[in-house]
């Protein structure tokens, strides 16, 4: 057959033979032609349910939370470890879904190192009362590692330091650009952070300090360990990730910060109802700060708008 009819043959049976292949497993741009359609379906996910994700959970969970510390509550749900579990993730979601296009290989280490930590300065923490202070957990937080240490512990601590850091690269702009006044500002976040949690956790009986604090129950030393546990967080986020990208992805990404809504939201009303009015206002400064990224504001329908729109 010549080459003339080579052609005929391939035009008949409708195949392009200079373009036609089989896609596979190994095919870079089906990998990630797959990675852009689940991001999209997760995105689409978390903006259908913005409200209930941010507000309606966290509610729900410090009227939940409070109510188990004050007994109302029937023992089968009261500090449900599963739960408590399943409202942490639901409140993390929009926060790992923003983050996700991030997250490549130069992410790998820094992040693994930092899980790595979170357990190894909480154990040393546990049993040698260094650098926080003595204290001890009041309730099961899920399976607990060593009987000390709660298995998801970086569920709950990981987050509140890549909130501080986003937080910080939309507030300060192009000076997010500096390492000292990026650093400073994220270490800073961290720690007030922590100004709200630690006495709304202490209320509820999540874990106390031994002897009790001054700072409704929390030690100064406390805010030393989380000066130290914090400052080392956010070295190792900053590594993990494209600075610039970050930025880039959180501008963009209306719901990036929904996760530190809800942080706000729960531990705030917690702080509020025990009449801790500095923690809460804490808290309310927390609020003031996510208003003035423009992508919040106090009309409900304006946050359902808004993630309509994207």
């Amino acid at each position: 057959m010549d080459s003339s009819e080579s052609n005929t043959s391939a035009s008949s049976t409708g195949t392009d033979t200079s373009t036609s292949r089989t896609p596979s497993v190994h095919d870079g741009t089906t990998d990630e032609s797959t990675r852009a359609v689940v991001q999209r379906r997760f995105e689409a996910l978390i903006r259908e349910n913005r409200f209930t994700i941010a507000v309606v959970f966290p509610v729900i969970g410090a009227v939940t939370l409070v109510a188990s510390a004050e007994g109302l509550l029937p023992p089968l749900l009261s500090y449900n470890p599963l739960l408590i579990l399943f409202g942490t993730l639901v409140m993390r979601s929009p926060l790992v879904v923003a983050l996700l296009p991030e997250l490549d290989r130069r992410a790998l280490v820094p992040l693994v190192i930092l899980t790595a930590y979170t357990y190894a300065i909480e154990l040393v923490g546990i049993q040698t009362g260094w650098p926080y202070g003595t204290f001890e957990y009041g309730i099961r937080l899920g399976p607990m590692l060593g009987g000390d240490v709660p298995l998801a512990l970086p569920l709950f601590f990981v987050p509140l330091v890549l909130n501080a850091y986003l937080l910080t690269l939309l507030a300060l702009g192009a000076r997010a650009g500096r390492l000292v006044p990026r650093a400073f500002s994220a270490i800073t976040a961290v720690l007030a952070i922590d100004l709200v949690l630690d006495p709304a956790a202490v209320a509820i009986g999540f874990w106390s300090y031994i002897p009790p604090g001054g700072y409704y129950g929390v030690p100064a030393s406390n805010y030393w360990g989380w000066l130290l546990s914090g400052a080392i967080a956010v070295v190792l986020v900053d590594l993990a990730f494209d600075r610039a990208a970050v930025r880039e992805r959180i501008r963009t990404c209306e719901f990036a910060l929904d996760d530190l809504v809800s942080f706000v939201l729960l531990w705030g009303t917690i702080n509020a109802l025990y009449g801790q009015w500095l923690a809460a206002g804490i808290a309310g400064l927390f609020c003031l700060v996510l208003l003035r990224t423009e992508r919040y504001d106090l009309s409900i329908p304006s946050v359902v708008r808004s993630g309509d729109r994207n």
